[in-house]
């Protein structure tokens, strides 16, 4: 006669059930612990780091923050390279090298590499997975490996407001206005006029906006309804019960 399965395998289960939840809940705890703010900045140790910003734990790389200064209220998502200098350990002068302004969120796995000055401006976006560089590679010399050749860096700034996709990459010397859409795995270097919206690779402006004929080409989706004052959280969940049922 078959034996029952259950029978043996219960206890078993019950025990990679026990370990399942010790487990999340350590790495909750971990996560909890091992977040960067002002008030608990662990090793690292930034020029400034502003009120209600924290760095998700685990952190990227992250190195030169004595010339790395941080707004108040940023996000930094997991794995989030943050670099000030081609390595650990330079002497950068006086002057701040990565600058991000209030509000700037920086979604998981990002890099910002700052070899010479890159400003992020205040409330800007970045999806997961975004590179800002201030460095790339030189290819003069067609005898020599490129990776042995010295890079060029140019300063990078990126306007407040600006919302960049997920996978965007921002070249050197890229500057950025304000209020600006770059699209996800947009290549952009160059000059970008405030209020525009750039795509491709490389990136080239596909919108733009009119002071009096609006979004050029307009936009295909309908804008959105402003929820109306005096709307409480509670009765907009409420409403949203309600398109479930």
């Amino acid at each position: 006669m078959p034996k029952n399965r259950n029978t043996f395998s219960s206890p078993a289960a019950w025990w990679r059930g026990v370990l399942a939840r010790a487990l999340h809940r350590g790495w909750r705890w971990a996560q909890n612990a091992g977040a960067v703010t002002a008030d608990h900045p662990g090793r690292l140790r930034f020029r400034s780091i502003g009120h209600g910003t924290r760095l998700a734990f685990p952190q990227g790389t992250v190195f030169g923050e004595a010339w790395i200064e941080l707004g108040d209220h940023c996000i930094i998502g997991e794995q989030v390279t943050l670099t000030a200098g081609m390595m650990p350990d330079l002497d950068l002068g006086t002057e701040p090298i990565l600058t991000l302004g209030h509000g700037v969120v920086l979604g998981r796995g990002s890099h910002v590499i700052a070899d010479t000055r890159v400003s992020i401006g205040s409330d800007t976006y970045c999806g997961p997975y975004v590179y800002i560089t201030s460095t790339n590679h030189s290819y003069d010399d067609p005898h020599e490996p490129v990776g042995k050749q010295w890079p060029r860096t140019e300063p990078v700034t990126i306007g407040p407001g600006c919302w960049l996709g997920t996978g965007a990459v921002v070249l050197p010397g890229a500057r950025l206005g304000r209020n600006v859409v770059v699209a996800a795995g947009a290549v952009v270097r160059g000059e970008v006029p405030d209020h525009s919206v750039v795509a491709g690779a490389p990136a080239r402006v596909v919108r733009s906006w009119d002071p009096v004929l609006g979004w050029q080409p307009p936009l295909r989706t309908p804008a959105p309804v402003p929820i109306p004052d005096g709307v409480t959280p509670e009765q907009l969940l409420a409403l949203a019960e309600l398109d479930e049922s």
